[in-house]
């Protein structure tokens, strides 16, 4: 089997994966991940029991039962450069022999499940509504130093969106689907399924403008119009794609749901969502 050697695979001195600060026996097999380090204690705050805490840096881990479930919670910080991390030190921890560091020849399947925050794009979805990402549309470039099979549905569906935001020619997008079942799972009718539009950054990367302008400029306005086949694109966050396409290709089951804290064509904001989320814990709990 493939041998990794230490400046590929990089363990600390605990024989612990390098930045999560994690071994195999820490881990459950469905990982909630939060970019929030303190959104952690909220969903640990449900188990019945608490098996696992650590942190090292920004990556926060708890692991307990919930109703008889094995579950982990997991923060990753913001932006898909952290999600590059995180899916693939999780898929060494369960697919790696950290202690010979070879490539184990029965794989695990993790479901990796994100909760977050966004940005609404669609001026009918309210405020703290739940938001769950079918598919989505990535302005990063994570899964550009990839070798990612996209299929002929994703590679039209880029295309297609990329020319009627007006994408200018130098940033190059993609788009990637989540996990069907596991979507499936998370929805009910009180979410609202579509495309999510995934960027590398908060401000200009997602049409805002302070200071300094920004190439992508209207794009919010933009986004709401954009139709087809009944997907619409719903909301922006900074993850989703980086999971779906690094997840998907090492065999995972990967999926997003979101609480709606900002309508950017109505420039509405939360009040306040603190009990919002600890309500989209508690449904993402229930539905797993």
């Amino acid at each position: 089997m493939r041998y990794f050697p230490p400046t590929e695979l990089a363990l600390n001195a605990k024989g612990e994966v390098y930045h999560l600060g994690l071994r195999p026996e820490n881990i459950a097999d469905t990982i909630l991940l939060v970019g929030d380090q303190d959104r952690v204690a909220l969903i640990s705050a449900f188990f019945d029991s608490i098996q696992h805490r650590s942190q090292h840096r920004e990556f926060v881990c708890h692991t307990g039962i919930y109703r008889g479930k094995r579950i982990s919670a997991l923060s990753t910080g913001i932006g898909t450069d952290n999600i590059d991390i995180t899916v693939n030190e999780l898929d060494a921890l369960v697919n790696i022999d950290l202690a010979s560091r070879t490539e184990k020849a029965n794989k695990t399947q993790l479901k990796l499940i994100r909760i977050g925050t966004c940005g609404i794009l669609q001026p009918q979805i309210p405020i703290h509504s739940y938001l769950v990402s079918a598919y989505a549309f990535g302005l990063d470039n994570v899964a550009h130093f990839y070798d990612i099979a996209f299929n002929d549905l994703e590679i039209g569906m880029n295309q297609r969106i990329a020319e009627f935001l007006e994408l200018p020619s130098e940033i190059r997008s993609y788009f990637i689907s989540a996990d069907d079942s596991l979507t499936y799972q998370l929805t009910d009718d009180r979410c609202f399924p579509g495309v999510t539009i995934t960027s590398s950054g908060f401000y200009g990367p997602q049409g805002r403008s302070l200071r300094l302008g920004t190439k992508l400029e209207g794009i919010q306005l933009k986004a709401q119009h954009f139709s087809e086949n009944n997907l619409k694109l719903i909301n922006f966050e900074m993850e989703s794609s980086a999971l779906f396409a690094l997840g998907r290709s090492l065999g995972h089951h990967c999926a997003t749901i979101c609480l709606g804290v900002a309508n950017r064509p109505k420039t509405t904001f939360s009040e306040g969502y603190h009990e919002a989320m600890k309500g989209l814990i508690n449904y993402v709990l229930d539905r797993l």
